[in-house]
């Protein structure tokens, strides 16, 4: 509902969910019946030279509905949520100059909640803490990292990509310069925004996501995703390639383990990521849960957000 604050003719659909539930596809769908455009709140798709494997909306998608952060900084390029933060809050301001209705999009949960609620400021880190739990990464391995952080802070465990050690290693290290557990950072005093927020997760039944998630990778795979990842092996080093599928290939391409087994890693380490983002989205806010295929049900529940004295 409205509050004080809010701009009751600057509307804000939320559209949240798991990798593979099927967003993008009722995103197209909801942007076409309100006339809007979208903006994706996916930390990989920000990322120009990476296609396959961030599984970015197809052309004839992006051609027919205008979509908004999606290759916007090079691999080669810092890019956090502050950062995601400050574009897309200037991005909202001029697209709610000519539409009353934008959506937003993504399964990245700290990029919806610094858009709806802001985020505090971080501590500058001495590169000596940096470093320090860079030299641990090396001696230890990643999963000392996980470890670590799931002591000192649960609530970020749950949604981080565990596979990505540059974020480990920043939340660590945030942590051990403040004192303070890193998701606090995200969650503090909340920034009044002038838009109204109309917040819907999207879920299928287990067994039906992780079918689609194997889908999904499957056709990733026939897509040319190993031969993506061959052209980016030299830098595999970036932070942006320490993600679920890249990382797995590349270890395939340095002899770790099979294709196969590859692939095996990628739809476990992809369901275990769709478990997280799941618990994310429950347990950070409110939003009211629907199947994908509830299309009228949601438009409904959209309208009655919007125009509750109709309902």
């Amino acid at each position: 509902m409205i509050n004080q604050h809010q701009d009751p003719q600057k509307i804000l659909i939320v559209l949240a969910g798991p990798t593979a539930v099927g967003k993008t596809e009722l995103a197209m769908r909801l942007a076409g019946h309100y006339q809007c455009e979208i903006i994706s709140a996916d930390s990989r798709q920000i990322y120009k030279e990476l296609q396959i494997g961030t599984a970015k909306p197809p052309k004839e998608y992006t051609t027919s509905i205008t979509h908004h952060m999606i290759d916007v900084v090079s691999i080669h390029e810092p890019f956090d949520v502050a950062t995601f933060e400050s574009q897309t809050l200037k991005l909202l301001d001029r697209l709610f100059q000519n539409h009353s209705t934008i959506i937003l999009c993504g399964g990245t949960g700290l990029y919806i909640q610094a858009i709806l609620y802001g985020l505090d400021p971080f501590p500058n880190i001495e590169k000596n803490v940096k470093d320090a739990w860079n030299q641990l990464y090396k001696e230890c391995g990643i999963q000392y990292l996980r470890d670590q952080l799931a002591q000192s802070d649960p609530a970020y465990y749950e949604n981080v990509d565990l596979s990505n050690p540059h974020r480990l290693i920043r939340a660590l290290s945030v942590i051990q310069t403040s004192g303070r557990p890193y998701s606090s950072f995200l969650t503090g005093q909340r920034t009044k925004r002038n838009f109204q927020p109309v917040k819907i997760l999207l879920d299928r039944p287990r067994d039906e996501l992780y079918n689609r998630i194997h889908q999904r990778v499957d056709e990733m795979m026939d897509s040319g995703f190993l031969d993506e990842v061959k052209s980016f092996h030299d830098k595999a080093h970036l932070p942006a390639l320490n993600t679920v599928g890249y990382q797995e290939l590349i270890a395939h391409l340095e002899n770790q383990h099979s294709l196969s087994r590859a692939i095996e890693l990628i739809k476990q380490n992809t369901r275990r990521y769709a478990k997280r983002q799941l618990t994310w989205f429950r347990n950070k806010d409110k939003f009211q849960t629907f199947h994908p295929n509830e299309e009228d049900n949601i438009i409904q529940y959209i309208d009655s957000q919007i125009n509750p004295l109709q309902y």
